[in-house]
């Protein structure tokens, strides 16, 4: 099976998870960005389920082997909160240095703002859930590059749509992922699972 056809495989594969562990709700919520949205992806919930943990941190993997040049990577940075648990055992899995990139700098310790060990010069690959407007990840990115380290690629499982991949690339970052929302979106009204609706507040979400 070539990598495209395999892909779609996998993103049928992250459309049961969404539906096996209700991650996809519907309402009116307010995103990390400072957004409005009428629906929300909650992946945090994803650890709870040790066994859709561990599909869900192979596609990861999967998508990182084929699509990422991974002999180029030193270390795997997760993005607090969403990102870390995933970030850690795909570090794990590819057998690459974690790091994990705090939100703000430590006021004791060694009050960094990178924790693990940086050297200047290592590529760091940044890794998040999803991705929505990038704040977080060019954040990141930003907290790297001042300790010396070089950012060149993020990877998620779900881009939202809504200006992310656009705002990594003006920051010099490829941003890699499995789907996007609106992928995902017709996968799952095609299974029956979201109203037609439901996918109509997803797409005029994505057209904002």
């Amino acid at each position: 099976m070539d990598w495209n056809s395999k892909k779609q495989e996998l993103k049928r594969e992250l459309c049961n998870v969404l539906v096996r562990i209700g991650a996809l709700k519907f309402g009116s919520f307010t995103l990390s960005s400072g957004k409005l949205s009428p629906y929300y992806i909650d992946l945090r919930v994803v650890p709870s389920f040790p066994d859709v943990f561990k599909k869900v941190a192979q596609l990861y993997v999967e998508i990182a082997k084929n699509d990422i040049t991974l002999e180029k990577i030193h270390r795997v940075a997760g993005i607090p909160t969403a990102g870390l648990p995933f970030a850690s055992v795909f570090a794990y899995s590819i057998s690459k240095p974690l790091l994990y990139v705090r939100k703000e700098v430590k006021l004791h310790g060694r009050e960094r703002k990178i924790e693990g060990i940086l050297q200047p010069g290592d590529n760091v690959l940044l890794l998040d859930d999803l991705i929505t407007t990038g704040g977080s990840l060019i954040n990141a990115a930003e907290a790297v590059r001042a300790e010396g380290g070089v950012v060149e690629n993020a990877l998620v499982l779900i881009d939202r749509e809504e200006s992310g991949r656009k705002n990594l690339r003006q920051s010099g970052i490829t941003l890699y992922y499995l789907a996007t929302i609106s992928e995902l979106s017709k996968m799952l009204y095609d299974m029956g699972t979201i109203s037609e609706e439901q996918l109509k507040a997803i797409m005029k979400q994505v057209e904002k």
